[in-house]
């Protein structure tokens, strides 16, 4: 009798081994155990219920990475279709989680963000965030550790839009362009989707500054000289330059800088530079100012 008991708790921890210490209760059923004999390993504390029909094994302490398993097999958990990831786990993780499995952002406590394709999936569970996408393609989604997870430029995608209409599983600009920057570092593929000229996420948020505060909408990227300047109105001969700590730290950059702005104040222009705190933190005050300037006789 110990015998066949073994047997199927041995299973049991066979397959959590691979999902970052959780299974669901399907995957049990699957390797022979009843709901009443998941019941009873639950009463008896060795399984932990980590949401309605998934459990962690042996102990309730989860790394990140079983809190984002046992998402995905909350939310996922349909029959397999076709031998894509998204086919077999029917959900995956995406957005901010998807960033923190990446090693795009610094782990952080909060609700797990699950993508699914299509209108439909299953209810909101507490913990999770549920993202449901009717544009979501089995190339979208990869693995990494195991976990099903969004790649690296849907993911981007992804955050860019959460932001841009301030859908939960965002990341506040600065975080997002962070997120950016260690993807170039960690060589993976994001792409560039964005069609507007800009070349940062610095770039787009103060176009999405300009457009929120119903300024007019400077031209981007314009050779000036022998200068490519971020953003000009031409008819009043305003330049903005918008400035990451990356690329403009430094004696060098700073003293670059200066130099560059005094040229073009010889050439007629006026020359404003925003800094990330400034577009992020300040935008009321920096489109009153840029008002004021585009308004100016």
């Amino acid at each position: 009798m110990d015998g066949k008991v073994a047997r199927p708790d041995a299973a049991i921890a066979r397959i959590a081994e691979r999902q970052h210490g959780v299974i669901s209760a399907a995957q049990a059923q699957g390797a022979g155990v009843s709901d009443d004999a998941i019941r009873v390993r639950a009463l008896a504390g060795r399984l932990h219920r980590v949401h309605r029909g998934v459990y962690a094994v042996g102990h309730s302490a989860l790394s990140p990475e079983g809190r984002w398993m046992a998402a995905v097999l909350a939310i996922g958990g349909k029959p397999a279709r076709g031998d894509s990831v998204l086919g077999h786990w029917g959900a995956a993780v995406s957005h901010r989680s998807a960033a923190f499995l990446w090693r795009l952002l610094p782990v952080a406590e909060g609700p797990v963000d699950v993508i699914v394709a299509g209108g439909d999936g299953r209810a909101r569970r507490h913990g999770i965030h549920v993202h449901r996408s009717q544009s979501l393609a089995r190339t979208d989604v990869t693995q990494r550790e195991g976990i099903p997870v969004t790649t690296p430029m849907r993911t981007i995608v992804d955050l860019r839009r959460a932001l841009t209409w301030r859908w939960a599983g965002s990341v506040p600009p600065y975080e997002l362009r962070k997120a950016i920057r260690q993807a170039d570092v960690l060589g993976l593929p994001i792409g560039n989707e964005s069609g507007d000229r800009t070349r940062s996420d610095l770039e787009r948020d103060f176009l999405r500054l300009c457009r929120r505060r119903r300024l007019s909408r400077p031209e981007v990227n314009v050779p000036i000289g022998p200068y490519l300047v971020d953003f000009i109105w031409q008819d009043r001969k305003l330049i903005v330059e918008t400035d990451s700590y990356l690329y403009h730290r430094g004696k060098l950059a700073f003293q670059e800088d200066r130099e560059r702005d005094l040229d073009l104040r010889r050439r007629g222009y006026d020359v404003i530079r925003l800094s990330e705190r400034q577009v992020d933190d300040e935008p009321a005050r920096v489109a009153e100012t840029l008002a004021a300037m585009l308004l100016a006789d």
